[in-house]
């Protein structure tokens, strides 16, 4: 049986290679604290290194973390110093948590890397309780990022496919919410933006930053980036060149009955 991915060995390089720039997290962070204004307690699903509970404690959301990486949860604390949200370790498809202890819940970037995402979205239901609200964001890989991701594949022959819910699969999600009665509602687009050298991806795959790349050999991991690096300089250019990326990020909101 797979099992869900921790991310244990990110905790370091996490934030530098995940977060988008002040501005977008500004965004974020103000759509969701609109969303779960008046909800009570508030539990955040794969709390990682805080990039969204710090600030949304900051702003007075009552929002407690978990997450299944104790060195994720200890970057949490260290830069969230003498103000930090109440964190717990634990497994999202067994949330250490009592029936209807939270009066709304969010995830972001987390079911890709769950086998079982369907327990988790039943246990989700079962802390927040009735009336309560779900907000989630799947993620997505875009642009020349996805291409090189695809390129990586097929130069190794390791498909990258995520272990859980594949990124962007809002069908399925909307679908397994719909069973335990949720009614689903889609919050207006945010822009995520950020900027990046195509080189530094590369160099990011060869450092192993990603949690795609770390059932591949390290030989043949490191020997991939060095194929991709002059495919990808043919195809987009100088890989040092400072790109500007935009994404349509779209939150959906679950309201159980």
């Amino acid at each position: 049986m797979r099992e869900s991915i921790a991310f244990d060995r990110a905790a370091e390089f996490y934030d530098r290679t995940r977060g988008s720039d002040a501005e977008s997290t500004a965004r974020t962070v103000a759509r969701l604290e609109e969303a779960l204004a008046g909800r009570g307690r508030v539990l955040e699903v794969g709390a990682g290194t805080g990039l969204l509970t710090i600030p949304l404690h900051a702003a007075g959301v009552d929002v407690v973390g978990l997450d299944l990486s104790p060195p994720m949860l200890a970057k949490l604390l260290e830069k969230a110093s003498d103000d930090a949200p109440p964190v717990v370790l634990g497994d999202a498809t067994a949330l250490p948590f009592g029936d209807g202890a939270f009066g709304a819940a969010y995830l972001r970037w987390v079911l890709h890397l769950i086998p079982d995402w369907r327990s988790v979205l039943a246990e989700v239901v079962r802390v927040v309780g009735p009336g309560g609200l779900f907000l989630a964001n799947l993620g997505a890989y875009d642009g020349p990022r996805h291409e090189i991701q695809e390129r990586f594949a097929e130069i190794t022959g390791i498909p990258i496919e995520p272990v859980g819910l594949n990124w962007g699969a809002e069908d399925e999600l909307d679908a397994e919410m719909a069973r335990h009665g949720a009614q689903v509602r889609e919050l207006e687009a945010l822009v995520q933006g950020g900027e990046e050298t195509m080189g530094s991806f590369i160099d990011e795959i060869r450092e192993n930053s990603y949690s795609w790349t770390w059932r591949v050999p390290d030989d043949v991991r490191l020997r991939a980036a060095d194929e991709i690096e002059p495919w990808a300089r043919e195809r987009f250019g100088d890989l040092d060149a400072v790109r500007r990326w935009e994404l349509a990020v779209i939150w959906r909101a679950y309201d159980l009955p």
